[in-house]
């Protein structure tokens, strides 16, 4: 095993006596952590970390020293495909390792764990050839890992083999709808579809045909990645299998259609909503992905300003009312109000949810499912609900007359309600309420507050440079926060393996949080939208979306251009 550390020396190293003597813990500390870890199963080190004993990059920095083997960064390294799939995905999550570089007569390995003798002796085995260590961190490891064995490869196999498998331009229905094998390559290939979407975090999933290819396309971050592939015929097939898991009618083509089912992947429970529509080049479908494992999200981990999300909890406590959250499809709306309908949730109060769909299921509220086919909209669903005396009733969404005009009464004899409206920001929220044809006394009345929110995409931490703006950038900066334009330091993503080279990974949310005063509700009373306006914006402690994009790219947090594109305003 030439280039291996020594295994002598690993076998004689004890990493809990070994932080005692550097005097990093305490042995009572130690015995601590060797009694918890024979209960969890963890290796000592992990105990340590997750006690917060002892940081993880003192550990491996000390580990490094010891071994003499480097401690590496993995967001230095530009990975080539060919050289780190040599070591199966399999392997590399199991022995926490990946294949760094191949240096020739050697290959560099990096492994979150360099003390396990057993990974290293079946990773030489594996790989064939001799190999060097480097410590790296576990957690940036597991993050590597899901993108550098992205399914892409995977998926464009399984598309040739099931094209292959075809034949003609054809599908055979009785044949697709009896075979249920897991080794079908349609169900290997949605199974690597799901896969990947769940590994990058996807929200969404396009399968589209087109003329002569099949687009696969996922929304990251907010924003679509596309697959593009030569297998067009294919596409019929997926839809096919896709429309029989949510048990749609398998016959009908030339209508829209709505499902869902569930599926596990990754040892997480995933609901799909399905949307499917006639296109000119056929099926095209449109897949919604919500992770039930990870719950629903509290209100403090919406990344509202703490000032901000104490003045929202004031609000939704008070026992009726109306409460809007606004903003674009994907804004994150639903995931504001099911925070809050989460601080709300007790057994003295009952609460009621209309949705359209229901989106997350939530332990002792009524939700009840919008059937617009059958009549069941949400003006009908709301008169029901109103005789089942609800405490709080959240309106999936505000979209007509008869729909505000019921919610507005509602709030007006004792109940709380929570709904969305499609606008861009919190003080035309209030107008469009007037503009729907509701009567200006009962927004005046019943409106307590508005949230308008959008999430903008943070700059990747892994490549994260600085940004020397232009007269342009220049310009509009100084039109929005004066001569503090000259001082900021902004920043932007590079681009790099981590973020798939779009510069940005993750997302946060910016709001703005609008309470109705006594005299802007005497202005809407009247219908003057103007008089509003003015007094909104002169609200104490109110700022715009803009001011709280702004305020991330003073921190660095996200890049002007983002802001351009999320609050769409174009630098002049």
């Amino acid at each position: 095993m030439d280039g291996g550390i020594d295994q002598r020396k690993v076998k004689k190293l004890r990493i809990g006596d070994l932080l005692v003597q550097q005097q990093l813990i305490t042995e009572q500390q130690l015995q601590d952590a060797l009694r918890q870890q024979k209960v969890t199963g963890q290796k000592i080190g992990r105990t340590l970390i997750d006690r917060g004993l002892i940081e993880e990059d003192q550990l491996l920095r000390l580990l490094s020293r010891q071994l003499k083997i480097p401690f590496l960064e993995l967001g230095d390294y530009s990975f080539n495909t060919g050289v780190t799939q040599r070591l199966p995905e399999t392997h590399a999550r199991r022995f926490r390792a990946i294949v760094l570089e191949d240096c020739g007569r050697h290959l560099l390995v990096g492994m979150s764990d360099p003390l396990n003798i057993f990974a290293y002796d079946e990773l030489h085995r594996i790989l064939k050839k001799p190999i060097k260590q480097a410590v790296v961190r576990e957690t940036e490891l597991l993050a590597t890992l899901d993108i550098v064995y992205r399914r892409t490869d995977e998926i464009s196999s399984f598309a040739s083999e099931l094209s292959d498998e075809l034949g003609e331009d054809y599908v055979d229905i009785n044949d697709m709808e009896s075979n249920t094998a897991e080794e079908a390559p349609v169900v290997k290939m949605l199974q690597s579809i799901f896969e990947d979407a769940v590994q990058v975090k996807a929200s969404d999933i396009h399968i589209e045909p087109d003329e002569k290819v099949l687009r696969i396309r996922q929304r990251v971050d907010g924003v679509l990645q596309e697959h593009v592939m030569n297998e067009k015929r294919i596409a019929s097939a997926l839809v096919l299998r896709l429309k029989l898991m949510c048990g749609l009618d398998i016959s009908e083509k030339r209508l829209p259609q709505d499902g869902r089912f569930n599926i596990k992947v990754k040892n997480r429970n995933i609901d799909v909503r399905l949307s499917s529509m006639p296109t000119q080049h056929g099926e095209a479908v449109v897949m919604r992905l919500l992770d039930q494992t990870a719950g629903v999200l509290g209100l403090e981990q919406s990344g509202m300003p703490p000032a901000m999300l104490q003045r929202l909890r004031s609000q939704i406590q008070r026992p009726h009312g109306l409460v809007l959250v606004t903003g674009p499809t994907g804004s994150g709306k639903t995931t504001t109000l099911y925070g809050a309908l989460r601080e709300l949730d007790s057994p003295a109060k009952k609460i009621i949810t209309v949705e359209d769909p229901v989106e997350y299921r939530l332990a002792r509220i009524n939700q009840v499912q919008v059937h617009e086919r059958i009549g069941l909209n949400f003006a009908k669903v709301l008169r029901a609900c109103l005789r089942q005396d609800p405490d709080i009733l959240l309106i999936g969404e505000i979209r007509d007359q008869e729909t505000a005009e019921i919610a507005l009464r509602a709030s007006l004899t004792g109940h709380l309600v929570l709904s969305t409206l499609h606008t861009n920001d919190a003080i035309s929220s209030a107008l469009r309420l007037i503009d729907v044809g509701v009567e200006g006394y009962l927004v005046a009345g019943a409106l307590q507050a508005v949230v308008a929110q959008r999430l903008i995409r943070k700059n990747c931490d892994k490549c994260v440079i600085d940004y020397q703006p232009s007269a342009q950038d220049l310009a509009w900066l100084h039109a929005v926060v004066g001569t503090e334009a000259e001082r900021l330091r902004l920043k932007t993503g590079a681009g790099c393996h981590y973020c798939n080279n779009t510069g940005y990974q993750g997302r946060v949310g910016i709001f703005e949080l609008l309470e109705v005063s006594r005299e802007m509700a005497d202005a809407l009373r009247v219908s003057d939208t103007q008089a509003f306006g003015a007094l909104a914006k002169q609200q104490p402690g109110f700022t715009t979306l803009t001011d709280a994009a702004i305020d991330y790219v003073r921190q660095g947090i996200t890049s002007l251009d983002e802001v351009y594109r999320i609050t769409e305003i174009l630098a002049e």
